[in-house]
């Protein structure tokens, strides 16, 4: 049954906490929901045989989730303050996390500014390419978005995502103004000082988020783990990935 807990600016982050055990939030990717990336891959039916309490969120601008359309409302610190909302919600102090491509920006995010509620944390569809942000491409998806007719959309990656959108039911000016959103990324010194186990996930043949072990080398308690044979969208629901998952946070 979905929830909803109040941001810091009012808008309503909308959730669900399902079962029992510790708790393991999730956070999914750009341009889909708490539905689409995680109880359409029966991520839903894994956690709760792990014997733990899933609380799946549906990021802003996404989902059952307000969809404000200014671009500073997609501020990373807000969208991170969010997920804390959701626990703050549901009394819940400190928590393992699992963020997949966006929610693992936020993820990271949330590692940084809010350390102390994180246990352990899962970054999956996000990898090396992390560390190169790239403005102008983002802007790039942003007009594929906005486009009033989409066939004149050349670029596949941009088409890829306006589809994507399209079916998901998203609202695609929110999903221009959460893809131009301000952003921080940490770079390898930043996440020397992130103390809390990490797993990094990507698919082989993930060009979007690169190669793992980038991405997991420089945090302390880091390790990386590639699915073989996917890409960045075929990763979210295999079972090398949820295996080990469940095995990571089983320790």
């Amino acid at each position: 049954m979905t929830a909803f807990a109040t941001a810091n600016d009012g808008t309503a982050i909308a959730y669900e906490a399902i079962g029992e055990g510790e708790p393991v939030v999730l956070i999914h990717g750009f341009g889909a929901s708490r539905t689409i990336t995680w109880k359409n891959t029966s991520w839903y039916q894994t956690i709760a045989r792990a014997g733990r309490r899933l609380v799946a969120v549906d990021c802003r601008g996404h989902g059952e989730s307000g969809k404000p359309h200014d671009i500073a409302a997609y501020d990373e610190g807000l969208m991170a303050a969010d997920i804390v909302a959701v626990l703050d919600a549901l009394a819940i102090s400190r928590a393992d996390i699992m963020g997949y491509s966006m929610g693992g920006f936020l993820s990271i995010r949330i590692m940084h500014d809010w350390h102390e509620r994180v246990g352990r944390a899962v970054l999956a569809g996000i990898g090396a390419t992390y560390f190169s942000y790239w403005p102008q491409r983002m802007e790039v998806i942003a007009a594929g978005l906005l486009a009033t007719d989409k066939t004149t959309i050349v670029d596949q990656e941009a088409r890829t995502f306006r589809d994507f959108g399209e079916r998901a039911g998203n609202n695609l000016v929110a999903l221009a103004a959460c893809i131009r959103r301000p952003r921080r990324v940490f770079m390898p010194a930043d996440l020397e000082a992130m103390r809390q186990p990490v797993l990094v996930v990507c698919g082989e043949l993930d060009e979007v988020s690169g190669p793992a072990e980038p991405l997991a080398k420089p945090f302390p308690n880091g390790r990386a783990v590639v699915v073989p044979k996917r890409n960045h969208h075929s990763t979210v629901g295999d079972r090398i990935y949820k295996d080990a998952v469940v095995d990571f946070l089983s320790r």
